[in-house]
């Protein structure tokens, strides 16, 4: 009777291949012998659970052939001339691999949204998505839909990743900075982080494979030779810092504890519609030093394509009419606002910002120019020499923390971001920052004279949340 033999795992493999929570996130630096972990892990559970089905996801088909269907083939021995010794058997055809007790092992990729249409009615007990980072949270949850079924076997979704790419926003608030949302039991997700140094097997076969790393550029060596995942290859805002040790005094981050703006501090609404995408709707406060604080956020869609409702204009100018009514931070204050220009069009009846005048939401034109744009986001973003911006977020903004930071350079123009991704949030917010332009800080003296700091205020979370709102809706409380 053959048997799997098996090289000894390194300590972090180890603690994957025994790790029984339902998402397991494997990874952070390059080389630290993920994919091996995969294989093996899908082997000894198709080998001990009989009739189980288990599926690994790649991006593309070639990657899972060379880095999944090979290796496993010659691990199982599926091509061995004497069928007696052949541990499973591969089906070309339909790309998967079956054992003497019935488990399978399939192999499918998922590269586009359209891919991920396919996996509708697919049913399996594990799930592995290696390179996790590659698949966008949406295509994600489709892949984890799959994970179901009747049988008493754990359901358990098994991810690999390295920090960049698409994914990277989803899979760091996941594993990394553990933020979740409704629905998220945090105690069902956990992550083991691995470094090139971890594979000892790596190591010893190919020693140079670390002196490569270390000669990458600063950003991609911090990624990939030591798993930070606080920048990535192609992020546009990597000047943007969420670190919670400065919450309080508000040094080298921009993402703070809510407080009460004073009365006289100004305050404005930015927006940007969403025409069958996710519209964004922030308010801003600016300080007596013109440091601009983003106090409260309303992000949701102007189509729900599951429920088959949709989000009119009215409904949209109705909501956030409410909360400028009801939100401890807006109500009873004059804000004035600024939208892109495009809410002026209209080639028939009222415009979208004649609809929003009805409910006493007014707008001028922004300036949509985006490098311009772009580039008064970056100017706030800088710390000036005791760590202190010149923009700053509330903590209780999801949208902006969640989106900000994922938002990647265009492939095409590099001094501009890629406008497929999710850059609502960032539109409107460089319509609010044109409008009050500053020079870049080398140009600014420093703000050691800032306002002295203003206790934080609990904002109550969930408060202002009333019915009706649509599930895909990130509202600040």
């Amino acid at each position: 009777m053959p048997q799997l033999l098996l090289p000894p795992p390194s300590e972090k493999q180890r603690l994957f291949l025994t790790d029984r929570h339902k998402y397991v996130a494997y990874g952070g630096a390059r080389g630290g012998g993920k994919s091996w972990a995969v294989r093996v892990k899908a082997a000894l559970l198709a080998e001990r659970y009989p009739g189980i089905k288990l599926m690994i996801v790649r991006r593309t088909y070639p990657e899972l052939q060379e880095n999944h269907i090979l290796p496993l083939c010659t691990l199982l021995h599926c091509f061995h001339e004497d069928p007696r010794e052949r541990l499973a058997v591969y089906n070309d055809t339909k790309k998967h691999i079956v054992f003497p007790n019935g488990s399978r092992i399939l192999f499918r990729y998922c590269e586009t949204d359209k891919d991920a249409e396919r996996f509708q009615g697919t049913e399996t007990d594990v799930l592995f998505i290696d390179e996790a980072t590659h698949q966008s949270e949406e295509r994600m949850k489709k892949l984890t839909a799959c994970v179901r079924g009747v049988n008493a076997f754990p359901k358990r979704i098994y991810l690999t990743c390295n920090p960049g790419s698409e994914g990277h926003a989803w899979v760091k608030r996941l594993f990394i900075d553990r933020r979740y949302r409704e629905g998220e039991n945090p105690a069902d997700y956990s992550f083991i982080p691995a470094l090139v140094t971890d594979n000892k097997a790596l190591m010893a076969a190919d020693p140079g494979y670390i002196r490569q790393l270390e000669a990458l550029p600063p950003k991609l060596r911090k990624a990939w030779l030591y798993g930070k995942w606080d920048v990535f290859e192609g992020q546009f805002f990597e000047d943007f810092v969420d670190d919670p040790k400065g919450y309080v005094n508000r040094q080298f981050t921009h993402v703070i504890e809510p407080f009460a703006p004073p009365a006289d501090w100004r305050v404005y609404r930015s927006f940007d519609w969403g025409y069958n995408r996710p519209f964004s709707c922030g308010w801003w406060a600016i300080d007596r030093d013109g440091v601009v604080y983003r106090i409260a956020e309303y992000y949701g869609c102007t189509e729900t394509p599951n429920e088959g409702l949709r989000w009119e204009p009215n409904k949209v100018f109705s909501e956030l009419r409410r909360v400028e009514n009801e939100h401890p931070l807006l109500a009873g204050r004059h804000i004035a606002g600024v939208a892109d220009p495009a809410i002026w069009d209209a080639e028939r009846g009222d415009s979208i910002a004649d609809i929003a005048a009805r409910h006493r939401i007014y707008f001028e034109p922004g300036d949509n120019k985006r490098i311009p744009g772009w580039m008064q986001l970056h100017y706030r973003l800088s710390f000036d020499e005791n760590g202190y911006p010149l923009l700053y977020v509330f903590k209780s903004c999801r949208a902006f923390i969640r989106t900000i930071p994922a938002l990647l350079f265009d492939a095409r123009n590099s001094e501009d971001l890629d406008t497929s991704q999710e850059d609502h949030v960032a539109d409107e917010t460089r319509y609010f920052l044109m409008a009050h332009p500053i020079r870049p800080r080398a140009d600014r003296q420093s703000a050691k004279e800032r306002s002295p700091a203003i206790p934080a205020l609990d904002l109550c979370p969930g408060e202002l949340k009333g019915g009706g709102v649509h599930r895909r809706v990130e509202m600040l409380d």
